[in-house]
Formats: structure tokens, C-alpha cells, sequence
């Protein structure tokens, strides 16, 4: 019996969330450490002659920067006047190309820009070429599509100071849609990773320490010595990460001599690509800039303030918002040319306010957030002892500020706070945390406060094993396992037992 294919239609109810155009942007100026904050304002107040820098005389409403406040001419001094001019005949100049370039642009449009005038980049940078800027240059050699051109440039981004990819690839697929609008499957952004891995130094790309090593192994002419430095990152590397060579020997078998001569090798690598480019946490130190300033008072008050920089006030020129006035009174007796004019007046001043709305919502998210951390974190801010600072996750900081915790990670991300006791990553204020038997919880920074003062008082003469220190710690009061020590013992650059002896 013939089976009867039957086709039908059915609706489907599906929730999505997109993001709009502003919220793409505020998402993208939140991101932006200070530096690349001024750089971001300088370059619209250059594309968007609606968009005008407010002076120390200018009196804005408080509420409302949309509207501005304007006499007569014949109340303005001479600059008001000349200024006002300057800006009409932008206009004018811009009109004359409607249709050209005037499109509202992406949020990716409000990335810095390279082209800012010489004398204030000599000031902020010097006389040196940047971490990212030095990858960049090599983009020129290697065929890439725009669409890949543009992943490049956000892998780049998303490096961090060794120079290394922390992202996991299905993260950056997610961020390159939210920001960028790019839908780029994870096969793709793949395959523009091993484009960049490819670029020097060696290692440069690479997401995890093994895979560092491995892509310098794998730069050098084929050989004996090649072919065992990549069997011992490959088939040792938890020995080769605790020196267990005589291990490693065994495990190859291979004799002592060339063991020795492999590890020699393998010191050679470099596990921080990313410093041999002259830079630390992915910036040359001069251009580091607090974001925050926070300041302790012998009466034990916690104070702080947003570091404003170069970032100036902002509001919607007059001009323009003259402009849009007169026209919107008199549409009945429009012309094209006037509609058209209308038409770029009413976008550029749309858009300059929605970029002043977007700084000041950045602004608003960084004060709550940071006053969450001081209120979370105020023993350490008083004293700096890092033992005092407390178990603090993400998302116990989403929860004070009803923020989301992906907000709470955009604004910890390449922020600065400088407090009393030095100038810190807004990530060294986070801490995970180990449960007692008692069930409380305990820093792990304290926990490797009380491993690091173990070893700074062990006899040298005979150090103290992981398992040793393990012993001691539980007598304290830190219930951690053998694996843990091993763990914050190598995070803390402390060599094994038979390293430390003396």
C-alpha cells in the first residue's frame, strides 16, 4: 500500500533577543579602558559635525542634552559667532555628498581611530609601535577576505598581555555577532586563528601554554631534535610541567644525555609570545591608565572616582538642532534638496545623542560596579593584605548591582583601578573560594598566602614535597588536596621540592 505524503504548515512562536544598534554600542564603549575611550570620542567628534564639545562657560540642562539653550547673535561674542559658521559651512560641505557616505554606521564603526593627530599620539604612546598594531602590519601578507579581515582584527583584540587567545572560540563566534554583526560559524573564526598563528613571533595565537610550545616546535626545520621536543610536549607534558625528567626519559626511552640536551631546548621557547613585542598585559606600560581612583583616608574611609581623562562633555550642536527645527516648521514648502538636507541633519543629531546617552550610560555601569567591589573588598582596600581579600565572584557583584554578569565581566575586562597600595587589573579584586569542613568559605588568595609563607619558611636545606605542604596546610585550617598545592604552587612560580633545595 502506497503511503500518502502529506505536507502541511504549522506556526511557530520563537523568542529571540537581538540586540539594537544603541545597546551595541553602549555594550562597546563599557569594553573600553580609558586610552581607547578618548580615542573612540575624538574620532566621532570628527565624523559627526553635530557632535560638539561643551567649554567650561557652556551650560547644558542637567536632564536633558538633547535641547540647547542659544541667545540672539547679537548677544554672542565673536568666537560664538565664528564657531557657529565654521560648523554651517561643515554642513554645507557635507550635503553636498548626501547619499555618498552619510549612512548611519554599524556599532563597529565606533571602534579608535588610527588617524588621530600626531602630537597627541607621540604624547600618549611615545615613540613605539603597540602590541596589536605590530600584528596588524602583517595582515598586508596574507590573503585574507574583508570578512575574514574583520575576525583577524577582533582575534587580535582578543588577545591577552603573553599574547596568547584565553577566549574559547564559541565565546568569540557570540561576541562577533553581538558586536560586530558578523555571524561567522566556529569552523571559520578556526581557521582565521591558524592565519594568526602563523605570524611572528612563534606561538603568537595560541590558546593554551602546550599549544604555544608546540607552534615554535613545529617552526623549526625537521630534525631528530624537533621530532623529541614535540613528543615531550605531547605525550609529557603533565611531566614536563613538574621537571619530572628522569620520567620523561623513561617514558621515550631515551638516555640521559639527550634528555638533558632536549630540556636545554625546550628552555629556549618562549611561553609569553606576546612580551618579546616589547609589552606587558597587552600594552606598553606608559599607556596603562587608570580607569578608577580610589583613595583610602587614615579614618578608614573608602573614596573613589571615575578617571574622566581627555573625555570631554559633549552636546548636540546648536546648529543642527536649529536646523532640524526650521525645516520640521516648514514641510509643506520643502524641496528635495531640503528634505534631504532635513533628512542628515535629523540622523547626525540622532546619532550624536545616542552617543552621548551611551557615555553616560558606560559611566553610570563603571560607578555602581566599582562601588560594589569597595564594598565587597573594603578590608583590602584598607590595608592591602591580599589574605583579606574575600571569596568575590562575578556574579556576587552582578547580584549587588542588579547588573548582568556579562556586564560585570565587560567592565572588569583590561580595567585599571590605582588604589594606595599600587595600580591593579579590576580582576585582581576577584577571587574563587574553597569550602571548609565547617562550610565556610576562604579566598583562594588566602590560601595561597598561607602556601607561600609555608615555603618562604621551610627548611632549604630539606623543602618540604606537595604532599608535605598539603599536611601542613590542613593543620592550618586549609582543606586542599595534593593536586591544588601542585596548582597554586605553579601559578605562584614556585619551583618542586628538589628546585627549592639548597
Amino acid at each position: 500500500m502506497a503511503q500518502n505524503l502529506i505536507q502541511t504548515q504549522a506556526q511557530k512562536q520563537v523568542q529571540t533577543q537581538r540586540l539594537t544598534q544603541q545597546q551595541m554600542l553602549v555594550v562597546h564603549l563599557l569594553e573600553m579602558p580609558l586610552t581607547e575611550l578618548e580615542h573612540s570620542v575624538a574620532a566621532e567628534i570628527d565624523d559627526n559635525p553635530a557632535l560638539e564639545v561643551a567649554g567650561p562657560d557652556d551650560v547644558q540642562p542637567a536632564d536633558d542634552m538633547h535641547e540647547s539653550v542659544s541667545g540672539s547673535d547679537e548677544d554672542d561674542d565673536f568666537d560664538t559667532v565664528n564657531e557657529r559658521e565654521e560648523r554651517e559651512s561643515a554642513l554645507d560641505q557635507a550635503l553636498s555628498g548626501i547619499g555618498m557616505d552619510d549612512e548611519m554606521p554599524e556599532a563597529a564603526q565606533y571602534v579608535a581611530s588610527n588617524n588621530q593627530n600626531a602630537d597627541y599620539e607621540e604624547i600618549t604612546y611615545g615613540d613605539q609601535v603597540s602590541f596589536y598594531d605590530r600584528l596588524k602590519e602583517q595582515m598586508v601578507d596574507v590573503d585574507l577576505t574583508p570578512r575574514e579581515h574583520e575576525i583577524m582584527e577582533y582575534l587580535i583584540g582578543s588577545l591577552d598581555g603573553d599574547g596568547l587567545l584565553r577566549k574559547d572560540i564559541a565565546t568569540l563566534s557570540d561576541e562577533l555577532a553581538i558586536y560586530h554583526n558578523i555571524d561567522a560559524s566556529e569552523h571559520e573564526i578556526e581557521h582565521v586563528l591558524h592565519v594568526l598563528q602563523t605570524f611572528d613571533p612563534a606561538g603568537i595565537g595560541a590558546r593554551n601554554l602546550r599549544e604555544c610550545l608546540l607552534l615554535q616546535i613545529r617552526r623549526r626545520d625537521k630534525s631528530e631534535m624537533r621530532s623529541m621536543m614535540e613528543r615531550v610536549i605531547t605525550e609529557c607534558f603533565d611531566e614536563f610541567m613538574n621537571k619530572r625528567w628522569d620520567k620523561i626519559a623513561s617514558q621515550l626511552g631515551i638516555d640521559t644525555d639527550t634528555v638533558k640536551t632536549v630540556h636545554n631546548e625546550l628552555l629556549k621557547l618562549n611561553p609569553k609570545p606576546g612580551s618579546s613585542l616589547g609589552e606587558t598585559e597587552g600594552r606598553n606600560i606608559q599607556q596603562i591608565t587608570p580607569d578608577f581612583i580610589v583613595d583610602t583616608a587614615d579614618d578608614g574611609t573608602v573614596s573613589f572616582y571615575i578617571n574622566s581623562g581627555n573625555v570631554p562633555d559633549l552636546y548636540v550642536s546648536d546648529s543642527f538642532t536649529d536646523m532640524v527645527k526650521s525645516y520640521q516648521k516648514n514641510k509643506s514648502k520643502m524641496s528635495r534638496s531640503e528634505k534631504e538636507a532635513l533628512l542628515y541633519a535629523k540622523e547626525k543629531v540622532e546619532r550624536a545623542q545616542g552617543f552621548i546617552d551611551a557615555i553616560k550610560q558606560r559611566r553610570h555601569t563603571l560607578y555602581v560596579t566599582m562601588k560594589a567591589i569597595i564594598d565587597i573588598q573594603k578590608a583590602y582596600f584598607l590595608d592591602g593584605d591580599e589574605s583579606d581579600l574575600k571569596p568575590m565572584i562575578l556574579k556576587d557583584v552582578a547580584d549587588k548591582t542588579g547588573l548582568d554578569i556579562s556586564t560585570i565581566s565587560r567592565v572588569s575586562n583590561m580595567k585599571y583601578a590605582q588604589t594606595r597600595w599600587g595600580t591593579f587589573k579590576l580582576r585582581h579584586f576577584f577571587s574563587d573560594s574553597v569550602k571548609t569542613e565547617s562550610g565556610e568559605e576562604m579566598s583562594t588568595r588566602k590560601i595561597k598566602a598561607a602556601l607561600k609563607d609555608i615555603i618562604d619558611n621551610e627548611d632549604k636545606r630539606r623543602p618540604l614535597s606537595d604532599d608535605a605542604i598539603k599536611d601542613k596546610m590542613n593543620e592550618s585550617g586549609y582543606p586542599v588536596a595534593r593536586r591544588t598545592i601542585a596548582k597554586y604552587r605553579e601559578q605562584l612560580g614556585i619551583p618542586v621540592a628538589r628546585l627549592r633545595k639548597k
